[in-house]
């Protein structure tokens, strides 16, 4: 199967122009304009054949989209060893907050006090988008039932001049603020970010529906002016 070729029957131009506003840290003649179901559909049927080994060593993609059916790919793995192997082999290839946001294997999920090991390595990488997809992952998968205070001091001591990173940060808290907001709201209150990254949180947790009209009320008042 030639991923590529494949990519190319489907392309909608229109498409490609709006999305390349959305990604600007690629370069839009490196995208082709495929989208996500349609790329979704293509790693499935690829899979299904059992050709896509060598494809998940052919790093450095040239598309955008190539990288993101590699990620779709490793979704698709359900050996958990394996899904960390070909993760970290990908990792830092991301150049993107599109990719790095759009693939969580649920064999992840599924294992996560192994995987947590791996996400203490990867937040320390000098990758910004490993240090993204690491955070992405606690996000996911670490803020419901078993939260644990760890995480939140994890995040907050990333630090970076990444604005994805930053975001990514901004857009952890907002979340926990809504899950966990009594093991979180002490960071806010203690203005233990600089003014983008606490401002950014509240904004994010304001725009949230999982959070009172109440409780809005409250964050604005840490607002760093």
């Amino acid at each position: 199967m030639d991923i590529r070729e494949e990519l190319f029957k489907v392309q909608d131009e229109k498409y490609r122009e709006f999305h390349c506003k959305l990604i600007p840290t690629v370069n839009k003649e490196l995208i082709i304009g495929v989208r996500i179901p349609l790329l979704r559909k293509i790693a499935g049927e690829f899979y299904k054949t059992g050709e896509y080994e060598d494809f998940l060593k052919q790093l450095p993609h040239k598309y955008y989209e190539e990288n993101n059916i590699h990620a779709f790919l490793i979704e698709k793995i359900k050996d958990f060893d394996k899904a960390v192997f070909e993760t970290e082999r990908f990792l830092p290839y991301i150049d993107n907050w599109a990719t790095c946001d759009t693939f969580a294997p649920p064999v992840f999920k599924k294992n996560k006090e192994k995987l947590f090991g791996y996400i203490e390595k990867w937040i320390k990488s000098e990758y910004p988008y490993s240090v993204r997809y690491a955070i992405g992952l606690l996000m996911r998968f670490y803020l419901d039932d078993d939260f644990n205070s760890l995480y939140n001091e994890m995040v907050s001591k990333v630090k970076s001049e990444e604005y994805y990173v930053n975001m990514m940060i901004a857009w952890y808290f907002a979340t926990a603020l809504a899950k966990q907001y009594d093991m979180t709201v002490e960071y806010i209150k203690g203005h233990k970010f600089d003014k983008w990254i606490n401002n950014k949180i509240i904004q994010k947790a304001i725009e949230s529906y999982r959070i009172d009209a109440e409780t809005k009320e409250v964050l604005k008042r840490y607002r760093i002016r």
